[in-house]
């Protein structure tokens, strides 16, 4: 290396203006002068090795000076100014990514994938490094060395965003199963991260596989109920899951027949098979009833164990229609008598009954600001009344109906001044319209009260 020069250069070259200098000095001529060229590329590197010397530790020059032995088919040399860049700053991860950026274009496939393999062992938290190295390896074709570098990224617990590109990258190559163990992987990996749980029911969902869909959110519902209680965001992040898991059980009804081979296996086909012809219809119904009494009292103690952490409306809903939900699985038992049936009937529709008046209660009680919630509760309420058919009532619901009132309210800008009015829905529920009129009668009976002693003076 030249000696240490104390004056500073009037001007510093980039690597891609000595190229392009090299290209114009050398570009034209057939054929180059050795000697020329030795002078040429000495008084290049001595440059390189000054700037080096007036700022030490600034690995900007030792990258210029890399890509300039490449430019010049110098590349042991070029590996040997990264490396010496490396060692002043092997932390610098952009560093890593411009020297394996070099191999790669330049076509040593494999240098770069040892500089790749150096970096993530060096800076195994910084993402980038592993996306392009996986990156390099699917371009190259090498869809095994890809996934095995996924594996590795994945043993240092990364964020849930990196769990999801090996899932991506699973799918691409239509590997379902094996996107299935990241995803189970992920939530074991981050067990709190609702948003996980959710991803993962979903993309069993898209590929119809109901019930793996359903223990998903199960899953994700116990462990977040054996928390307990957190914070303003873990409370909002169950609530998020709570809904999403309404929706799913509002989408997706099981038949009786699927619920009884989920729960039981296919023996409860093959002996209906082999010696269910010597049972009385009735028999085959008391024991399909006792084995899918069990799975509706699991679900309705998790949908009272969801009640214990929300009451968003879309809970509600969905635990009065999975109570109501026995109305068609009965249905469509041919060896229950009209008898049972009428009476099974009843039972699911008292259930479906209980949760709605537990819900109304709630939002009369315990939330009476939520006005809106309340009045499409009794609307959910009245149209299932009507579905029950002679067995219904509307009259339960619709005497507790409150009325529309079109109102309007002014609006205040940024600044506090008036922006104008907005037209709104409020809500008069019947206990309200009746003190009101109470009022207004106490406030006329002390009118008259007073006019008579004013009067009678």
């Amino acid at each position: 290396m030249a000696k240490k020069n104390p004056r500073r250069a009037p001007i510093r070259k980039t690597a891609e203006q000595i190229l392009r200098e090299s290209q114009e000095y050398f570009g034209e001529q057939k054929s180059v002068d050795p000697t020329e060229l030795y002078d040429y590329r000495l008084h290049k590197r001595n440059d390189f090795e000054d700037s080096i010397c007036r700022v030490p530790g600034d690995t900007a020059v030792w990258i210029n000076y890399a890509k300039w032995e490449g430019s010049q088919n110098e590349f042991d040399r070029g590996r040997s100014m990264w490396e010496l860049a490396l060692e002043e700053d092997c932390r610098n991860h952009t560093l890593w990514c411009k020297y394996a950026e070099f191999e790669m274009m330049n076509k040593f496939i494999n240098h770069a994938r040892n500089v790749w393999d150096r970096a993530v062992a060096v800076l195994p938290h910084v993402d980038q490094l592993w996306y392009k190295y996986i990156r390099m390896e699917e371009i190259a074709g090498n869809v095994a060395a890809a996934r095995l570098i996924f594996d590795r990224w994945m043993h240092w617990t990364p964020d849930q965003q990196a769990w999801l590109s090996y899932i991506k990258f699973e799918l691409r190559y239509e590997q379902v199963e094996l996107a299935r163990q990241v995803f189970e992987r992920l939530v074991q990996c981050h067990p709190n991260v609702v948003s996980s749980w959710i991803k993962y029911a979903k993309f069993e969902m898209r590929r119809g596989e109901i019930d793996r869909a359903r223990n998903v959110y199960e899953r994700a519902l116990e462990k977040k109920l054996a928390d307990g209680d957190g914070d303003g965001d873990d409370d909002e992040a169950a609530e998020q899951l709570f809904v999403a898991f309404a929706e799913f059980e509002e989408r997706y009804k099981e038949s009786e027949s699927e619920a009884l081979r989920k729960e039981f296996g296919d023996w409860v086909l093959i002996e209906d098979a082999i010696v269910g012809k010597g049972k009385a219809p009735k028999d085959k119904a008391y024991i399909h009833f006792e084995k899918s009494q069990g799975e509706r009292e699991r679900r309705r103690a998790l949908y009272e164990r969801l009640l214990e952490r929300t009451q968003h409306l879309k809970v509600w809903i969905s635990y009065a229609k999975f109570e109501a939900s026995a109305l068609s699985k009965d249905g469509g038992n041919p060896d229950l008598s009209e008898v049972d049936l009428r009476e099974r009937k009843k039972q699911s529709i008292q259930g479906a009954r209980r949760v709605f008046e537990k819900g109304i209660n709630y939002y009369k009680t315990s939330a009476p600001e939520m006005m809106e919630e309340r009045a499409m509760l009794l609307e959910e309420w009245l149209n299932m009344e009507r579905s029950f058919g002679e067995l219904g009532d509307v009259s339960l619901i619709q005497a507790m109906l409150p009325k529309k009132l079109k109102k309007r309210r002014q609006i205040a800008s940024d600044n506090g001044l008036s922006a104008g009015y907005e037209e709104y829905i409020d809500y008069l529920f019947p206990e309200e319209s009746q003190r009101t009129n109470f009022k207004i009668l106490e406030a006329a009976s002390k009118w008259i009260k007073q006019k008579i002693v004013s009067n009678d003076q």
